[in-house]
């Protein structure tokens, strides 16, 4: 180590050749981390646009082309094919165009649209914009207020849940958004780059607007659906593992074997049963959904969930969202060991 504290390669100088080299061949296992460093900082300050988000028009481009492809034949294989076309023409060219652009983009613009890019997909502070108010309602035992929170963030009627129904509908949200909102898009990103975390967030949003298992989008939405899925099976699963990792490891671990092949989701399974056991709660259980009611299976062990719980949930994801930044940093750092 020099006087000022700087580490040299054994044997180099600060103006030695070999030094620039190796600083050269740092620069990239530091790039991703720290554009994704970056870019989680900025939602955490500034959450998501409130005016002209791109998701916003990219949602009416998607309600336009489902239109256009819905005035032919109705019939199911049609419908099916319908919605891989409707698909692939509303998320391949964004995707198509970002890599492109980050193909042929000097460095110095690489980097901020990757930093774009990433702060556009997250929406780590959107989801605590909307679990605390429904914890802040409980806790002032504002039950109609609470109900109305939950129900701008779930698909279930809210209208007569009690408080551990609340509570139990905001810690699964939180836990199942810290996938899809959060970890989904950090994982895409750590192997393509901003593109990556634009082609899962434009996959997400469409599996959030055609993936219905309902008359109008069974076989329309499958597309939609399957494909969210696929992306989204390993980011899920190494959700599970951090909520494991930062919890009660064991019983996280117990509770995904044993719980997540009864949940019909192949990736909220996971991802619930093993945040469920992590903090040593009972979710699942039956709800209402479209006047219907669905006995779902039981997840994790413990009591209901309160007001403390949604908290705890929400800060579950934030520390898995520390754990992951400093995860990208272990490339570089175990490559500055070796040539220290």
């Amino acid at each position: 180590m020099s006087p000022t504290g700087a580490v040299y390669l054994v044997g180099a100088g600060p103006g030695d050749p070999e030094l620039l080299m190796a600083a050269v061949e740092l620069l990239p296992l530091l790039q991703l981390p720290l554009c994704a460093l970056v870019a989680v900082g900025l939602d955490r300050l500034f959450g998501e646009p409130r005016r002209f988000h791109p998701l916003v028009g990219f949602g009416r481009l998607a309600q336009g082309i489902e239109a256009a492809l819905r005035r032919f034949p109705t019939r199911h294989t049609w419908q099916t094919n319908a919605g891989i076309a409707a698909w692939a023409l509303a998320v391949l060219p964004f995707v198509g165009v970002a890599l492109w652009l980050r193909s042929i983009a000097p460095a110095w613009l690489a980097v901020p649209l990757d930093v774009v890019l990433l702060y556009f997909a997250l929406g780590a502070e959107s989801l605590r914009e909307h679990v605390v108010p429904i914890a802040a309602a409980l806790e002032a035992d504002d039950l109609p207020a609470a109900r109305q929170a939950v129900g701008r963030i779930v698909s279930r009627d809210t209208t007569a849940l009690d408080e551990p129904a609340v509570a139990r509908a905001a810690v699964e949200s939180t836990l199942e958004n810290g996938s899809d909102a959060v970890f989904g898009a950090l994982f895409w990103f750590a192997l393509l780059g901003g593109p990556g975390a634009l082609l899962f967030r434009l996959a997400n949003t469409l599996d959030a607007m055609w993936g219905y298992r309902n008359e109008r989008y069974l076989h329309f939405g499958r597309a939609a659906a399957r494909l969210d899925d696929l992306l989204g099976y390993l980011p899920a699963r190494l959700c599970a593992l951090t909520y494991a990792a930062l919890g009660r490891g064991r019983q996280a671990l117990a509770c995904w074997r044993a719980q997540a092949p009864l949940w019909d989701s192949p990736n909220a399974g996971p991802v619930m049963a093993a945040g469920a056991g992590s903090l040593g709660v009972s979710l699942g259980g039956a709800a209402v959904y479209h006047g219907q009611r669905e006995a779902r299976p039981a997840l994790g062990v413990g009591p209901a969930p309160t007001a403390a719980d949604i908290r705890r949930a929400l800060a579950l994801v934030r520390r898995g969202i520390g754990l992951w930044l400093i995860a990208g940093f272990v490339p570089a750092l175990v490559w500055g060991a070796r040539h220290a």
